[in-house]
């Protein structure tokens, strides 16, 4: 679905592009047509390929911004619910909590500031 998106996005941002270049053409056609010395054509021309290269830009920024929104769509961010423990009645806790059997409020497991039973600290080379 997101690649169908992407590419629809795509082709939509390289139709714009060609009709941003068309009108940078008809511009300095215009321009060249008013223009009195070689230097004013040669001005008109610099201004065509400005306006061309900043098409170019936009197009590759749309692309970018289409593979970045895809991206971000197909890759779960990990850890965004906390698992649940124990099974029942519907008194999960997050890992590394014990319910509070008085309260029914999560407290920690193990000390304030210290790792989750489990956490292994290793030294990547």
């Amino acid at each position: 679905m997101h690649s169908v998106k992407e590419k629809a996005s795509n082709a939509a941002g390289a139709a714009q592009e060609k009709v941003e270049i068309m009108i940078a053409k008809g511009e300095e056609k215009a321009e060249k047509a008013a223009a009195r010395t070689e230097e004013e054509k040669v001005i008109a021309k610099e201004g065509r390929k400005v306006k061309e290269a900043e098409a170019k830009m936009k197009l590759h920024e749309t692309k970018a911004e289409n593979a970045a929104e895809k991206l971000k769509h197909s890759h779960p961010v990990y850890g965004h619910h906390d698992p649940v423990v124990g099974g029942g009645q519907g008194h999960h806790a997050p890992v590394g909590t014990a319910a509070n059997p008085t309260t029914v409020v999560p407290t920690a497991a193990y000390p304030p500031g210290s790792h989750p039973p489990g956490h292994h600290h290793t030294k990547h080379v």
